[in-house]
């Protein structure tokens, strides 16, 4: 762990501050000033991005910094877009997952500008991974809402949104397309750089894997899903977790070095 004495690292320590003091004061009564916090850290976010883009002279996505800080920036947009357009709860989620995710790109990942290797100087390259990222951010959401479902934590009576289990199925509809659309992408990027779809890489086969996962989730509930919610929700945080392997052990790990192994 190393702490960040420039400006990047100021700006993404502002941003986690802001996410965690609104988590507090929301938890408080607070909800206004939370809400003031919240968007607070999200523009520190947005700040450390668009500061982080300028410095290395290509979209951020390059490596687990970058993906991670982009994650922490993407939180609140999609935040409001779930809460108005899904009509889904989770202020106080977003507010958790936006100073969590931020947390490996302030303490523990290196900010030192690379050069993009040859591999990611491609057109595919920022679509790739961007729409990753977005599915990313659905995912853990989802994963909150299960986690809550589980925990029989439900909205009040006379809530306007929807119940924790089906507000996670929700995100993982809107969240599960862009999965997709990463892999597409992903191979047809693979057929350029390595000339091939797939390699067999591990980064691909966990991918995969949390992409089966989520299908293996939609033919469970639509089977089973008014019997058995909390399976859905076992299955939602499941494929959190595997996405949580697939960008952090798959990556970190010398059991699993790959052609993906840039992306540290």
């Amino acid at each position: 762990m190393a702490i960040k004495y420039t400006t990047q690292g100021l700006l993404i320590y502002a941003a986690i501050a802001g996410y965690l003091l609104a988590f507090i004061v929301s938890l408080l009564g607070g909800k206004k000033a939370g809400r003031l916090l919240q968007l607070l850290g999200f523009i520190m976010a947005l700040f450390a991005l668009a500061y982080r883009w300028y410095h290395v002279g290509h979209i951020p996505l390059q490596n687990l910094f970058e993906v991670f800080l982009a994650l922490g920036t993407a939180v609140y947009p999609l935040g409001l877009f779930c809460r108005y357009v899904l009509r889904t709860p989770g202020r106080l989620a977003d507010m958790l997952i936006g100073a969590v995710v931020l947390f490996p790109a302030g303490f523990f990942f290196s900010a030192r500008p690379l050069q993009l290797p040859p591999a990611l100087q491609s057109w595919l390259f920022g679509p790739h991974v961007a729409v990753y990222v977005l599915a990313y951010v659905f995912m853990a959401k989802a994963a909150c809402h299960a986690v809550a479902h589980i925990a029989s934590r439900t909205p009040p009576p006379g809530d306007e949104f929807i119940s924790t289990e089906q507000s996670a199925h929700k995100m993982i509809c809107v969240g599960f397309p862009l999965l997709t659309l990463g892999l597409v992408l992903g191979s047809c990027w693979g057929k350029l750089a390595w000339g091939d779809y797939w390699g067999w890489d591990p980064k691909e086969l966990w991918s995969l894997a949390s992409w089966l996962l989520y299908v293996g989730y939609f033919h469970f509930r639509s089977m089973f899903g008014r019997k058995f919610a909390r399976i859905n929700c076992i299955w939602a945080i499941t494929g959190m977790a595997i996405i949580v392997i697939t960008m952090l052990w798959v990556n970190l790990s010398r059991l699993f070095a790959g052609l993906h192994s840039y992306a540290v």
